[in-house]
Protein backbone atom coordinates (compact mmCIF):
# COMPACT_ATOMS: atom_id res chain seq x y z
CA UNK A 1 0.00 0.00 0.00
CA UNK A 2 2.65 2.45 0.96
CA UNK A 3 4.80 1.57 -2.00
CA UNK A 4 1.94 2.22 -4.58
CA UNK A 5 1.16 5.41 -2.99
CA UNK A 6 5.14 6.27 -2.78
CA UNK A 7 4.98 5.09 -7.12
CA UNK A 8 1.91 7.80 -7.38
CA UNK A 9 3.96 10.34 -5.58
CA UNK A 10 6.27 9.53 -8.30
CA UNK A 11 4.51 10.17 -10.87
CA UNK A 12 3.17 13.67 -10.40
CA UNK A 13 3.88 16.24 -12.14
CA UNK A 14 6.88 18.00 -10.71
CA UNK A 15 5.30 21.38 -8.76
CA UNK A 16 6.60 25.07 -9.87
CA UNK A 17 7.22 28.02 -8.16
CA UNK A 18 4.08 30.60 -8.83
CA UNK A 19 6.45 33.32 -8.62
CA UNK A 20 9.57 32.49 -9.76
CA UNK A 21 7.07 31.23 -13.17
CA UNK A 22 5.49 34.31 -13.23
CA UNK A 23 9.28 36.53 -13.01
CA UNK A 24 10.35 34.34 -15.71
CA UNK A 25 7.52 35.03 -17.98
CA UNK A 26 8.26 39.04 -17.03
CA UNK A 27 11.27 38.48 -18.48
CA UNK A 28 10.33 37.11 -21.67
CA UNK A 29 7.57 39.84 -22.27
CA UNK A 30 9.64 42.89 -20.89
CA UNK A 31 12.40 41.37 -23.83
CA UNK A 32 9.86 40.52 -26.88
CA UNK A 33 6.47 42.50 -25.74
CA UNK A 34 2.84 41.15 -25.90
CA UNK A 35 3.06 39.84 -29.46
CA UNK A 36 6.61 38.99 -29.74
CA UNK A 37 6.48 36.56 -26.84
CA UNK A 38 5.18 33.38 -28.17
CA UNK A 39 3.40 30.56 -26.05
CA UNK A 40 6.09 28.58 -27.33
CA UNK A 41 8.82 30.51 -25.53
CA UNK A 42 6.87 31.66 -22.99
CA UNK A 43 5.99 27.43 -22.02
CA UNK A 44 10.63 26.89 -22.72
CA UNK A 45 10.76 29.81 -20.05
CA UNK A 46 8.36 28.48 -17.94
CA UNK A 47 9.44 24.86 -18.07
CA UNK A 48 6.01 24.08 -17.91
CA UNK A 49 3.53 22.92 -20.66
CA UNK A 50 0.28 25.38 -22.02
CA UNK A 51 -2.12 23.34 -19.64
CA UNK A 52 -0.07 24.14 -16.99
CA UNK A 53 0.09 27.60 -17.52
CA UNK A 54 -3.21 28.16 -17.97
CA UNK A 55 -4.21 26.80 -14.96
CA UNK A 56 -2.04 28.64 -13.50
CA UNK A 57 -1.92 32.25 -14.40
CA UNK A 58 -4.99 31.87 -17.59
CA UNK A 59 -4.48 33.00 -20.95
CA UNK A 60 -1.19 34.65 -22.91
CA UNK A 61 -3.39 38.00 -21.99
CA UNK A 62 -4.07 37.53 -18.31
CA UNK A 63 -0.07 35.81 -18.06
CA UNK A 64 0.97 39.29 -19.42
CA UNK A 65 -0.93 41.10 -17.40
CA UNK A 66 -0.05 39.32 -14.06
CA UNK A 67 3.67 39.93 -15.24
CA UNK A 68 2.69 43.80 -15.64
CA UNK A 69 1.51 43.52 -12.49
CA UNK A 70 4.59 42.50 -11.04
CA UNK A 71 6.84 45.19 -13.14
CA UNK A 72 4.83 47.86 -11.21
CA UNK A 73 4.62 46.45 -7.83
CA UNK A 74 8.96 45.69 -8.25
CA UNK A 75 11.35 47.22 -11.18
CA UNK A 76 9.31 50.04 -11.71
CA UNK A 77 8.16 51.16 -7.75
CA UNK A 78 10.58 53.85 -7.96
CA UNK A 79 8.54 56.07 -9.73
CA UNK A 80 5.41 56.39 -6.86
CA UNK A 81 8.32 56.09 -4.04
CA UNK A 82 9.75 59.38 -6.40
CA UNK A 83 6.66 61.47 -5.68
CA UNK A 84 7.26 62.04 -2.27
CA UNK A 85 10.55 63.57 -2.65
CA UNK A 86 10.37 67.02 -0.72
CA UNK A 87 11.05 69.12 -4.03
CA UNK A 88 9.55 68.90 -7.38
CA UNK A 89 13.56 69.07 -8.78
CA UNK A 90 14.65 66.05 -6.35
CA UNK A 91 11.36 64.14 -7.60
CA UNK A 92 12.62 64.62 -11.64
CA UNK A 93 16.61 63.26 -10.58
CA UNK A 94 15.11 60.73 -8.46
CA UNK A 95 12.67 59.77 -11.26
CA UNK A 96 15.32 59.59 -14.10
CA UNK A 97 18.25 59.02 -11.92
CA UNK A 98 16.32 55.56 -11.26
CA UNK A 99 15.39 54.87 -14.85
CA UNK A 100 18.89 55.41 -16.34
CA UNK A 101 19.43 52.34 -13.70
CA UNK A 102 16.90 50.48 -14.65
CA UNK A 103 16.66 50.80 -18.49
CA UNK A 104 20.22 49.92 -18.42
CA UNK A 105 20.43 46.66 -15.84
CA UNK A 106 22.67 44.22 -17.68
CA UNK A 107 20.39 41.90 -15.16
CA UNK A 108 17.16 43.01 -17.07
CA UNK A 109 16.00 43.49 -20.86
CA UNK A 110 16.92 47.10 -21.94
CA UNK A 111 14.22 49.54 -22.13
CA UNK A 112 10.78 50.00 -20.25
CA UNK A 113 8.39 47.26 -20.35
CA UNK A 114 5.53 49.53 -20.62
CA UNK A 115 6.87 51.99 -23.13
CA UNK A 116 8.53 49.30 -25.13
CA UNK A 117 5.18 47.16 -25.11
CA UNK A 118 3.15 50.18 -26.52
CA UNK A 119 5.13 50.71 -29.13
CA UNK A 120 5.32 46.93 -30.39
CA UNK A 121 1.92 46.28 -30.41
CA UNK A 122 0.18 45.72 -33.60
CA UNK A 123 -3.40 44.84 -34.91
CA UNK A 124 -5.25 42.41 -32.57
CA UNK A 125 -3.62 43.38 -29.64
CA UNK A 126 -5.08 47.10 -29.06
CA UNK A 127 -6.56 46.18 -26.07
CA UNK A 128 -3.69 45.16 -24.31
CA UNK A 129 -1.53 48.73 -26.27
CA UNK A 130 -4.38 50.81 -24.67
CA UNK A 131 -3.18 49.43 -21.59
CA UNK A 132 0.00 50.02 -21.45
CA UNK A 133 -0.71 53.78 -22.80
CA UNK A 134 -2.96 54.50 -20.39
CA UNK A 135 -0.07 52.96 -17.40
CA UNK A 136 2.47 55.53 -19.54
CA UNK A 137 -0.31 58.54 -18.77
CA UNK A 138 -0.22 57.37 -15.54
CA UNK A 139 3.23 58.05 -14.55
CA UNK A 140 2.40 61.30 -16.52
CA UNK A 141 -0.68 62.30 -14.41
CA UNK A 142 1.20 61.21 -11.18
CA UNK A 143 3.79 63.93 -12.44
CA UNK A 144 1.74 66.56 -12.90
CA UNK A 145 -0.55 66.78 -9.67
CA UNK A 146 3.20 66.72 -7.86
CA UNK A 147 4.13 69.80 -10.02
CA UNK A 148 0.85 71.31 -9.03
CA UNK A 149 1.57 70.64 -5.35
CA UNK A 150 4.87 71.71 -5.43
CA UNK A 151 3.37 75.30 -7.12
CA UNK A 152 1.34 75.84 -3.84
CA UNK A 153 4.24 75.40 -1.99
CA UNK A 154 6.37 78.15 -4.02
CA UNK A 155 8.56 75.25 -5.18
CA UNK A 156 7.72 76.08 -8.40
CA UNK A 157 6.65 79.39 -10.48
CA UNK A 158 3.19 79.80 -10.96
CA UNK A 159 3.77 80.73 -14.73
CA UNK A 160 4.81 77.39 -15.03
CA UNK A 161 2.39 74.92 -17.09
CA UNK A 162 2.65 71.58 -14.70
CA UNK A 163 0.98 69.84 -17.52
CA UNK A 164 3.37 70.74 -20.07
CA UNK A 165 6.42 70.14 -17.70
CA UNK A 166 5.11 66.64 -16.95
CA UNK A 167 4.66 66.04 -20.62
CA UNK A 168 8.39 67.49 -20.95
CA UNK A 169 9.86 64.82 -18.16
CA UNK A 170 7.85 61.45 -19.76
CA UNK A 171 9.21 62.30 -22.59
CA UNK A 172 12.58 62.35 -21.77
CA UNK A 173 11.72 59.46 -20.09
CA UNK A 174 10.11 57.61 -22.61
CA UNK A 175 13.09 58.76 -24.93
CA UNK A 176 15.61 57.39 -22.43
CA UNK A 177 13.82 53.97 -22.93
CA UNK A 178 14.24 54.11 -26.90
CA UNK A 179 17.70 55.28 -26.82
CA UNK A 180 18.46 52.27 -24.13
CA UNK A 181 17.12 49.50 -26.25
CA UNK A 182 19.77 50.91 -29.04
CA UNK A 183 22.99 50.29 -26.63
CA UNK A 184 22.75 53.51 -24.59
CA UNK A 185 24.92 53.31 -21.21
CA UNK A 186 23.76 54.54 -18.39
CA UNK A 187 26.32 57.07 -19.19
CA UNK A 188 24.73 58.54 -21.81
CA UNK A 189 21.16 58.87 -19.81
CA UNK A 190 22.32 60.36 -17.04
CA UNK A 191 24.20 63.29 -19.32
CA UNK A 192 20.61 63.66 -20.58
CA UNK A 193 19.22 63.55 -17.17
CA UNK A 194 22.08 66.50 -16.82
CA UNK A 195 20.45 68.52 -19.02
CA UNK A 196 17.02 68.29 -17.73
CA UNK A 197 17.97 69.05 -14.18
CA UNK A 198 20.11 72.06 -15.36
CA UNK A 199 16.90 73.73 -17.05
CA UNK A 200 14.76 73.03 -14.31
CA UNK A 201 12.34 76.06 -13.60
CA UNK A 202 13.45 78.06 -10.17
CA UNK A 203 11.41 77.98 -7.76
CA UNK A 204 9.34 81.14 -6.73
Amino acid sequence: MNTEKSNKQRGRPPAFDHEEALEKALQVFWLRGYEGASMAELTEALGINRPSIYAAFGNKEELFRKALGKYLAGPVAYVAEAMNEPTSRQVVEKFLTKSAELLTNPNNPRGCMIVQGALSCGQGSELIQRELIAHRKGYEDALRQRFEFAQTQGDLPNSVNASDLAKYVATIHQGMSVQATSGATIEDLMAVVEVALKNWPASS
